[in-house]
């Protein structure tokens, strides 16, 4: 490391290197469209990131809010890329259980207003 030691790389490279999208184009596209900023400002793909900086991303649904501790250029494992990020983001929201569906039999024909009673009890409406 020593004197070669970097102090800032791209953004969108930086989240792609950590882990944060699966390839560099989801990384740059998803600066495009507004979904990442840094130190509370969106920026374009190219700004540059130090550490330090607070680093905001909304990816696949959820927002990633993360703390850059080590800047990297390259894509590293899963274990490095944990170094090099403080992540703060609020824990995902919990997975929706399937609800159990009414499923009537094959040519049983139309519901009867009990059967229909049922089913609504059954959905919860």
């Amino acid at each position: 490391m020593g004197s070669e030691e970097e102090t800032a790389v791209r953004v969108d490279s930086w989240i792609w290197s950590v882990r944060l999208t699966k390839t560099r184009s989801m990384a740059s596209s998803a600066c495009r469209a507004g979904h990442v900023k840094v130190n509370g400002d969106r920026v374009k793909a190219a700004h540059p990131v130090r550490p330090g900086d607070e680093v905001r991303l909304f990816h696949a649904g959820r927002e990633r809010i993360v703390v850059v501790s080590r800047v990297v250029r390259k894509r590293v494992g899963a274990a490095a890329a944990a170094d090099c990020l403080v992540d703060k983001s609020p824990p995902p929201p919990p997975r929706e259980e399937v609800v159990a569906v009414g499923i009537r039999d094959r040519g049983a024909g139309r519901p009867t207003k009990r059967d229909r009673r049922d089913l609504e009890r059954l959905r919860g409406l």
